[in-house]
């Protein structure tokens, strides 16, 4: 009697231990994403492709798929995961991580030097940040990141998209002017200008302006209506890409997310920037 009830004491006790562990929560994994180590190959650093695929993608081995390039991927690939799902089920969406291998305590320290397009004037955030390296980064895009994008998964290079926020939508606007035919369509969400970085544009624009593009660009600008300082830096950059109309270059105008800042204007952003680029990859 005495065994049969230590048995059923252990069976209750292991019956338990199920229960909590079963019970126990488990990270949420995206479904049909996966995570993909990739290396600056220039400068060796090491960073990550957070890369969704379409739920057909394996059915459909042969058809060529618009890719989407997304700055901030750690905080817009959520969100720009549940846009295509509704509006752009086609696409591959490529997030693009901050370097892993900083050793910070910050993940995305990186994005001060990798999106930024001039030097800070303060020598000690100079020190810390490393700001202005914009130009090595696009390298980085370009020759790393897009081709092993293009030789792994079946990308249409006549449909590749940049999508940028804030610091990233500055980088965006660096990309469009710097090296236009990275990618075919912008969508560029409240820039981070400042006085010193849309000086750089324009005299950019400027040092540039003989160049003919033979490709035609389509680019997306959105910006807060409360977003009372940053609001006329962008209207500055759109009456620079104005001025470059007859380059190939195709301006929406500037999109005005209504009782909006810098924060709350994202995710509006991110539904009309994919809306508007669903129209153009299906024509």
């Amino acid at each position: 009697m005495k065994i049969r009830a230590n048995f059923f004491i252990a069976f209750l006790l292991l019956f338990s231990a199920v229960q909590v562990k079963a019970s126990e929560p488990v990270p949420y994994e995206m479904p049909q994403t996966y995570v993909v180590p990739v290396k600056n190959s220039q400068a060796d650093r090491q960073y990550e492709l957070y890369i969704r695929l379409p739920k057909d993608y394996s059915d459909t081995a042969e058809t060529p798929y618009p890719v989407i390039y997304v700055t901030d991927g750690a905080w817009s690939m959520e969100m720009l995961a549940g846009a295509t799902k509704s509006l752009m089920p086609n696409a591959i969406v490529v997030g693009l991580s901050w370097q892993t291998d900083l050793g910070e305590d910050r993940p995305h320290l990186s994005r001060f030097r990798d999106y930024t397009l001039v030097p800070s004037t303060n020598p000690e955030r100079q020190a810390r940040y490393h700001f202005g390296q914009a130009s090595h980064y696009l390298s980085f895009l370009r020759k790393d990141v897009i081709s092993y994008v293009e030789s792994h998964y079946h990308a249409d290079p006549s449909k590749r998209a940049f999508y940028g926020y804030s610091a990233g939508g500055e980088l965006g606007a660096y990309i469009l002017l710097a090296q236009p035919d990275t990618f075919h369509h912008y969508i560029l969400g409240s820039p981070s200008f400042d006085s010193r970085s849309i000086d750089y544009i324009a005299e950019l624009d400027a040092s540039i302006s003989t160049r003919q593009s033979t490709t035609s660009t389509n680019v997306f600008v959105s910006i807060g209506e409360l977003e009372t300082r940053e609001i006329e830096y962008a209207r500055r950059f759109v009456q620079i890409l104005n001025s470059r109309s007859s380059t190939g270059l195709k301006l929406t105008g500037l999109e005005i997310i209504e009782n909006s800042d810098h924060g709350t204007a994202s995710p509006e952003t991110a539904i009309r920037g994919i809306k508007w680029l669903s129209h153009l990859t299906s024509e």
